[in-house]
């Protein structure tokens, strides 16, 4: 099977670090960490199949079919030693690359298959709701992004503070929710497929962190996650929601940087 053509953008210099984006997202999920991070490294954001600019994969999309499309990417793009830092359903694809042997260290940050059965279809419930509500309000989005209020009432699940973020960044991320042809069946796969499998002692160094104000994959799964990971280091992002990047940016930076042995931090 050829290699999967990603939508990438890269910038900087250095050793290679790859961001994998979560559901419904794009790679400009990251801006708020992006600039930062190519101060320091050589920085190649993807779009998953079906998510952003990225055409959808050809056949079933599941967790471990999204996996083989990244794990391709890297060995025909000669990233297979390159860092790779993940969010939320990036964050699962990360660990899972790490299951598989992956050689660059690997970041997680609020990685999702870490639940009960109850949780599982309590966020696929919730998720659905969220994003069927994106869609209706496609039209009034722009205005939506641009107040507080708008930001407070669609973003309260994933941030903590929705007031502060940047409205082009909401903007694209809600655009990006309603228009991937592949957010049905990816969140499909994650509300009712099996939970993330773990590692004992992968080849590259592991490293996972949390918002303790996670609404989406609840901070008391991270538990499991170092269960199933034993090896991983963690870290706890105080007063921060689903998506670290977004509420803690330059903390984001440093624990991606440090966790992956980045001499330089940068600031966001």
């Amino acid at each position: 099977m050829s290699a999967p053509t990603l939508f990438t953008v890269r910038r900087g210099e250095g050793r290679p670090l790859v961001l994998i984006h979560g559901l419904g997202s794009s790679w400009a999920t990251w801006a708020p960490v992006f600039p930062a991070l190519a101060r320091a490294r050589d920085v190649i954001a993807v779009d998953l199949p079906g998510f952003g600019e990225s055409s959808p994969l050809p056949g079933r999309v599941t967790v471990e079919t999204l996996t083989d499309a990244v794990e391709d990417y890297l060995s025909a793009a000669g990233l297979d030693q390159a860092d790779v830092a993940g969010s939320s359903l990036g964050a699962r694809i990360a660990l899972e690359l790490a299951r598989r042997g992956h050689g660059g260290g690997v970041v997680a940050l609020a990685p999702g298959g870490f639940w009960t059965p109850v949780q599982q279809r309590v966020f696929g419930v919730s998720i659905a709701t969220s994003a069927a509500l994106v869609r209706a309000l496609q039209p009034i989005v722009p205005v939506l992004a641009r107040s507080g209020l708008g930001r407070i009432a669609l973003l309260s699940q994933f941030s903590a503070h929705p007031r502060r973020l940047e409205p082009s960044v909401v903007q694209t991320e809600l655009r990006s929710i309603a228009r991937a042809p592949s957010f049905d069946e990816a969140l499909d796969a994650l509300a009712h497929g099996p939970t993330q499998a773990g590692a004992g002692f992968p080849r590259g160094r592991v490293a996972i962190g949390w918002g303790r104000q996670d609404r989406v994959t609840l901070p008391s799964q991270a538990s499991t996650a170092l269960e199933r990971f034993p090896s991983a280091t963690f870290h706890g992002f105080h007063d921060c929601g689903h998506f670290p990047h977004w509420d803690q940016p330059a903390r984001t930076v440093r624990f991606i940087l440090e966790a992956t042995g980045s001499a330089q931090t940068g600031s966001a």
